[in-house]
């Protein structure tokens, strides 16, 4: 059985039963990003799945903050699951807000599921990429976030700015379902807009040691979004586990029925008691 809540503006479909799975998607996406994963684990969990603000376009645009997105995917966490913890699914941006989240409400969090980005503030995966892939990231990155400034005044302009970018890096979502009011977060990292993405947590220095994290990750990139480092210490943490794929970076869609084995058989694992000083 499928419902949906109204939670401070954002349609949050929720299905299954069980414990509670939180999905968050990231670019050029939608929550349609995981009717898949919903599919393979509703006969066990409680999917909860919603598009990040912004990124509706049947809606207006609704940049938002790195705090007001935390306290967004707080009102969901809380909404449909008050007395316990939840498992976060995370891609994309969606890996970026959801770590944020996770960080400031450990307890809020049991587990996460992160696919194809990992710790991209640390300093092992700054140290770890080389001039042209430094290039190659700022390059698509800055793109996206001119289409951005460009969207309230040349929509037209800034649309196919926006589209021919997801193209070129192995997008598979539709055209018509993406448009520049989703680059919000690339303004955020460029040019500091809604507060910038100053100040954020570690991400090495949370997931793994402190909560439990799977980590997907596809190999048939021109660049990684983590470091060595991250997937040893992922590798050698009980309750946590690594699997590289044959994929691009939207691994859930281009190798579903393995990504969704492996990531359905860790959900269905016990978790480790949590060492919360870690």
């Amino acid at each position: 059985m499928q419902t949906t809540l109204d939670v401070q503006g954002l349609n949050v479909v929720v299905e299954g039963s069980g414990p509670t799975v939180v999905m968050l998607h990231g670019w050029p996406d939608t929550r349609a990003l995981w009717d898949d994963s919903v599919a393979s684990l509703r006969d066990g969990y409680c999917c909860v799945r919603f598009s990040l603000p912004g990124f509706d376009l049947s809606k207006p645009p609704r940049p938002v903050s790195v705090n007001e997105m935390c306290e967004l995917v707080g009102a969901v966490v809380d909404e449909v699951s008050p007395g316990e913890p939840v498992t976060l699914l995370l891609h994309d941006w969606g890996c970026f807000f959801g770590y944020e989240y996770a960080a400031r409400h450990p307890q809020r969090v049991a587990r996460v599921a992160a696919v194809d980005i990992g710790d991209t503030n640390s300093g092992a995966y700054l140290k770890s990429l080389k001039p042209k892939e430094k290039a190659l990231i700022a390059g698509y990155q800055l793109w996206l976030a001119l289409a951005w400034k460009l969207g309230p005044w040349l929509p037209w302009l800034a649309n196919r700015m926006t589209r021919f970018m997801a193209r070129s890096i192995g997008c598979r979502t539709a055209p018509e379902r993406m448009g520049w009011q989703m680059n919000y977060p690339y303004a955020m990292q460029w040019f500091g807009a809604f507060g910038g993405l100053r100040g954020v947590a570690r991400v090495d220095r949370v997931f793994g040691p402190v909560i439990p994290t799977l980590f997907f990750f596809g190999k048939r990139k021109s660049f990684m979004f983590h470091s060595a480092r991250w997937l040893a210490a992922l590798a050698t943490t009980p309750g946590s586990a690594v699997h590289g794929m044959d994929t691009g970076h939207w691994v859930m869609r281009q190798k579903p029925v393995q990504f969704h084995a492996w990531l359905r058989a860790w959900l269905d694992q016990p978790a480790p008691a949590r060492d919360e000083a870690a």
